[in-house]
C-alpha cells in the first residue's frame, strides 16, 4: 500500500498496466481540486468497500467546501460523452472504476442497454465494470429498476442453466439447480413463482402418464406458432443459436454472429467461433449482404 501511495504522489513510476491505469485515474481526479493531498488509510482486505465509501465521502466533502467558498460559483466538470459541462457534485461516478459522467448521459446509456436485453456496464471504452442497481436508482424509473433486477439475475445464470416456466402467464426465470431442487419423485418440477407443474426436459407443462420420448413424438412442436416459426426460418435460411435457441436473421454484414447470449458462431453452417476465429472453412461474408456507400449503389447513367 505504501508503494502505491508513492506512485500516486509521483515519487515512483508505475510499471504494471493495471496500476498505471489506476494512478492515471487518480491523477485526473486530483486535477478537479484546487488542493489535494493523498494519504494512506490502513484497512483490512475485507474492508475494501469501506475504503471506497470513505474515498467517495471525502470527494463529496471537498466539492461541498469548494462550492461554499466560491459564493454560488460551482466547479464544473466536462462529461466525456456529451462534452457538456456539469456541476461536479452532480456527476455520476461508477463504483469500482470511478469513471464519471453526467446523469443525463448515464440515464440514456443504462436505458438503451436494458432495452437491448443487456446488463449495463461502464460506458468508458474498454471498461467492463458492471453498473450497480443501487447507484442507478437515482435516475431509473421503477419499471426500469425491475428490468435491471431481471438482467442481473439473467447474467448470474449461465446460458445452459437457464430454464423458464412454460406457462405463458408466468415465464419465471430459474436456474437448473433451482428446478432440480423442486423436482418431485415422479419427475415433475414445480415453478417457484406460480407453483405450476412442468417437465424440465421438454420445457412444457407436465405431461402425466407419458414419457418425454412419447410426448415429443406426439408433439414435435409445443405450439402451432413454433411450427410456423420453424417453417419461416427454413424458407428464409435463418439460423438458431445452439446455446439459447434464439432465432437469428442476418440482414447485412459478415457471417460471424455474436448472439445476445454471448455465443459466437458461423451463420452459414452454425459452427462455433473460438477465440474470435472461425472453426469452419465457410466464406467470411456474402457479397449480397455487404452494405456499400450511397455512391456505390447508384446506377450508371445511360448514354
Amino acid at each position: 500500500m505504501l508503494y502505491l501511495l508513492m506512485q500516486v504522489t509521483g515519487k515512483t513510476i508505475p510499471r504494471q498496466g493495471n496500476v498505471a491505469t489506476l494512478v492515471g485515474q487518480v491523477t485526473l481526479l486530483q486535477r478537479q481540486f484546487s488542493y489535494c493531498s493523498p494519504s494512506l488509510v490502513n484497512v483490512m482486505q475485507n474492508d475494501i468497500k469501506f475504503a471506497l465509501e470513505l474515498a467517495n465521502e471525502a470527494i463529496v466533502s471537498q466539492v461541498t467546501c469548494a462550492e461554499e467558498s466560491t459564493h454560488g460559483k460551482y466547479l464544473k466538470e466536462t462529461c466525456s460523452i456529451c462534452m457538456e459541462d456539469a456541476n461536479i457534485s452532480q456527476m455520476f461516478s461508477v463504483n469500482g472504476c470511478l469513471h464519471r459522467y453526467c446523469p443525463s448521459c448515464m440515464k440514456k446509456h443504462v436505458e438503451v442497454k436494458l432495452l437491448q436485453g443487456l446488463l449495463p456496464e461502464c460506458p468508458h471504452e474498454g471498461c467492463k465494470t458492471e453498473l450497480k442497481l443501487d447507484s442507478c436508482k437515482i435516475f431509473l424509473t421503477s419499471e426500469l429498476c425491475d428490468i435491471m433486477r431481471q438482467r442481473i439475475k439473467e447474467s448470474s445464470i449461465p446460458v445452459t442453466e437457464k430454464i423458464y416456466c412454460p406457462y405463458p402467464r408466468c415465464s419465471a426465470l430459474m436456474s437448473k439447480s433451482e428446478v432440480l431442487a423442486n423436482t418431485r419423485l415422479g419427475g415433475s418440477s414445480i415453478c417457484k413463482r406460480c407453483n405450476g407443474l412442468f417437465c424440465m426436459n421438454c420445457k412444457v407443462p407436465w405431461h402425466s402418464n407419458m414419457s418425454c420420448y412419447a410426448y415429443k413424438n406426439l408433439n414435435p412442436y409445443t405450439c402451432a406458432e413454433d411450427a410456423k416459426l420453424k417453417s419461416l426460418a427454413t424458407r428464409n435460411l435463418w439460423r438458431q443459436c445452439v446455446k439459447c435457441n434464439h432465432m437469428v436473421e442476418l440482414a447485412e454484414g459478415c457471417n460471424h454472429i455474436y448472439c445476445r447470449c454471448g455465443y459466437e458462431f458461423c451463420y452459414t453452417c452454425g459452427a462455433e467461433w473460438k477465440n474470435k476465429k472461425a472453426t469452419c472453412t465457410c466464406p467470411l461474408w456474402d457479397e449480397r449482404r455487404i452494405v456499400y456507400g450511397e455512391h456505390n449503389r447508384r446506377q450508371p447513367r445511360q448514354g
